[in-house]
């Protein structure tokens, strides 16, 4: 309780009892135990306030308490699979299952990368017991940007893809160094990225088997599609305009301020190499991506006394190198890394989120008693700062480090 409020019904309780004190006082001094008239009325009066007050207070309470309940109700977030539930429990699918309609669709608000969306467990044992699927991906590329949501169809956005720097001290009377920023007008489409599947007829009438189904299948199979584009779309539409499209190389030639210089070049070194590309035009780093196979090989590699370099790369339970978070991902083509400031540097943009439709007229589902769901997002990517990515192929950038 408030103790503004405690004080308050405090202080009213020691008036009454005050009052009570007095009255039993007075009757001591009444041969007949009675007391005044005017003293039993306030005592009543004050009685009767108090009750009052403290109703007051217990109703302020609940109505407080329910209000808050609301709220934090209304700010759940709820995992996929617990949308999928609260949307069949909404009755999304209800016409579907009765007959009267034959196609049915919804939009689940969900954001489809935390490890509660998915599960293994359905409903009882002794109907079908587990459904097995492919794990999902621990790193998904939408977690490392910045993600927006828009209602327009296209996006149009300055894009920063190099600059001269021409600052210098000057004499009086000099001439000062003229510095170009070269930005682009450029502009990309939503693109749609989806998928579809079949369940029979029962799995629609049990709706936690359901439920755990689409869980476990839907987001995992959307989500490797958008990682693979937010990577390596060629921007040309339907593709996103990925990472690797856009990203500076890393510089192999005879610019570059580690070329020749590297005795035993080996994809550490690399790495090391494209931060310090970084670095010198003043951005930093934030992580790296790499393919699984490539940093696995990186904790393979040795020094001259065959002791593991392992060492330099794990720092805890996540990897890092360089004090730089390092994420896996398979849309990420072995040999190929890519690294810099993305949460400058690009961004995804959501115009619709994962939506689910069922419907049973495709193909043969009549005859079959299935029912096909389809499953599909519109994205797009706006890469502002290009400049700020460097992305390259391990092979290429060794021998560029090599010396000679």
């Amino acid at each position: 309780m408030d103790k503004d409020i405690q004080k308050q019904l405090d202080q009213f309780g020691d008036v009454v009892d005050s009052k009570i004190e007095k009255a039993f006082n007075q009757s001591k001094d009444n041969a007949k135990g009675e007391i005044s008239n005017e003293l039993k009325s306030e005592i009543d009066a004050l009685s009767k306030q108090f009750i009052e007050k403290h109703d007051a207070i217990e109703k302020r309470f609940d109505s407080f308490e329910v209000e808050q309940n609301r709220k934090l109700a209304a700010n759940e977030r709820k995992s996929f699979k617990g949308n999928l539930e609260q949307a069949f429990k909404d009755g999304a699918v209800d016409s579907l299952k009765k007959g009267n309609s034959n196609a049915a669709s919804f939009e689940v608000k969900a954001d489809m990368t935390i490890a509660a969306d998915f599960t293994n467990t359905v409903a009882g044992e002794e109907v079908v017991g587990q459904i097995k699927h492919a794990p999902s991906r621990i790193d998904r590329i939408r977690s490392i940007i910045p993600i927006g949501t828009t209602n327009a169809q296209t996006i149009r956005f300055p894009k920063e893809t190099g600059y001269s720097d021409n600052a210098a001290a000057k004499a009086e009377g000099a001439a000062l160094g003229q510095t170009d920023f070269d930005i682009t007008g450029t502009s990309v489409n939503l693109e749609r990225i989806g998928t579809y599947l079949r369940l029979t007829d029962e799995m629609l009438s049990d709706t936690p088997t359901l439920s755990s189904y689409l869980a476990a299948r839907i987001p995992a199979k959307v989500l490797n599609a958008e990682d693979n584009e937010i990577l390596n779309g060629d921007g040309s539409s339907p593709n996103l305009d990925g990472l690797f499209t856009d990203a500076t190389a890393f510089v192999t030639g005879v610019s570059g301020v580690f070329t020749g210089e590297v005795e035993s070049a080996n994809q550490y070194d690399v790495l090391i190499a494209a931060i310090n590309q970084l670095a010198i035009i003043d951005v930093v780093a934030e992580g790296i991506i790499l393919n699984p196979s490539d940093f696995h090989k990186l904790v393979l590699l040795k020094n001259s006394q065959n002791s593991y370099l392992k060492e330099q790369l794990w720092q805890g339970i996540k990897p890092s190198i360089a004090g730089l978070p390092v994420y896996l991902n398979p849309a990420c083509t072995a040999g190929k890394f890519i690294l810099g400031a993305f949460s400058t540097a690009t961004q995804l943009w959501i115009r619709e989120n994962l939506s689910i439709s069922f419907s049973r007229e495709d193909s043969d589902n009549f005859q079959k008693n299935f029912i096909t769901v389809k499953a599909q997002e519109r994205v797009a990517i706006t890469n502002y700062v290009p400049t700020s990515l460097v992305q390259g192929t391990f092979s290429s950038a060794k021998s560029a480090l090599e010396t000679s």
